[in-house]
């Protein structure tokens, strides 16, 4: 069977928590500098507690899925009770398992998300994502149109230059999005993998590290960013929205302005959002439009999937301006 997209990447289970006792502190030593405090040695009071299935790899497919391309997720689950919920969610969403393998060596990751209105504070397990191996994978059967890599941490970055390489020996389109494991890969490696992405998708932070330049310097970040990388390259600025070059032209929109719930799965669905569009139509405009249209539908609703678009679903369409890189 061919897919028309198959994602790799954590999956997990999140468990989000609300609560009035806690409270934000300024702490120096912290790279925020600030800190979250709630009573010592004592019960705390949750105002809520909801559960969802998470990460990168799970939340990618299904967006792919909702939107009606035929879809699989590769990764690796613990024989848990977060497993199985993963299998089902897998399967309410109507995304393919052949390639999801299970694992006595760990317990399924796991996400405690601490909410405090619009911020939050993530506590990550890594756990039986990090046993996928190269042996695992059935290459022979790893037949798509497109990769879509979401992040890939820990030992799970090792198939980072494998997914890679497999996909482009058999004509695959890769979409990656970098995170700092990728980055910190050896220049020479990193140059390389580079060259053979064909979409490219950082955050302000993450692509001023991939290019030592200052996000604040968005036209030299760009034109770094076409020199190692020929394909699209976009770059995320959270509340402010996205900016998008293919080497020639540059398209940027902002996000519109919201009320947001719950900021987990905004990455992922904004990436998934755009290259569903790309799919669709191989318009940059467009997908600008429908990835942050599908993002700040998932941030108004707890949990990265209970938000996203649906297939022939309306959407508000955000302003995109197209200018010459120069």
């Amino acid at each position: 069977m061919k897919y028309d997209v198959i994602t790799f990447g954590s999956a997990t289970l999140d468990i989000f928590i609300k609560a009035e006792d806690f409270l934000v502190k300024p702490i120096k030593k912290f790279t925020a500098q600030k800190g979250i405090c709630f009573p010592f040695s004592s019960k705390v009071d949750v105002k809520s507690l909801d559960f969802y299935t998470g990460g990168g790899g799970t939340n990618a497919a299904a967006a792919f899925s909702l939107f009606g391309f035929k879809t699989a997720y590769c990764g690796m689950v613990g024989a848990d009770f977060a497993g199985k919920e993963i299998l089902k969610n897998l399967k309410k969403f109507k995304i393919k398992k052949d390639f999801v393998f299970e694992t006595r060596k760990a317990p399924t990751n796991l996400s405690i998300i601490f909410s405090l209105g619009r911020d939050r504070t993530c506590f990550v397990w890594r756990g039986a994502s990090q046993f996928l191996t190269r042996k695992d994978i059935p290459w022979k059967r790893m037949k798509a149109k497109w990769f879509y890599l979401a992040p890939l941490s820990g030992k799970l970055s090792l198939l980072f230059v494998p997914f890679i390489n497999f996909a482009k020996k058999n004509n695959i389109k890769v979409f990656a999005n970098l995170g700092n494991s990728q980055i910190s890969l050896k220049k020479k490696t990193l140059d390389s993998i580079l060259k053979k992405i064909d979409i490219l998708l950082l955050n302000q932070e993450e692509a001023s590290l991939l290019t030592n330049i200052s996000y604040r310097k968005e036209k030299k970040i760009f034109k770094k960013l076409d020199q190692i990388c020929p394909g699209i390259a976009i770059m995320t600025k959270g509340e402010k929205g996205a900016v998008v070059s293919d080497g020639k032209y540059v398209w940027e929109a902002k996000s519109p302005s919201i009320k947001v719930v719950e900021k987990t799965g905004a990455g992922d669905s904004f990436g998934s959002g755009f290259l569903a569009g790309f799919m669709n139509k191989q318009d940059i405009s467009f997908s600008l439009q429908l990835g942050i249209a599908n993002s700040i539908s998932c941030i108004q609703k707890i949990g990265a999937k209970q938000g996203l678009l649906k297939k022939n679903q309306p959407w508000k369409k955000v302003t995109v301006l197209r200018r010459k890189l120069v």
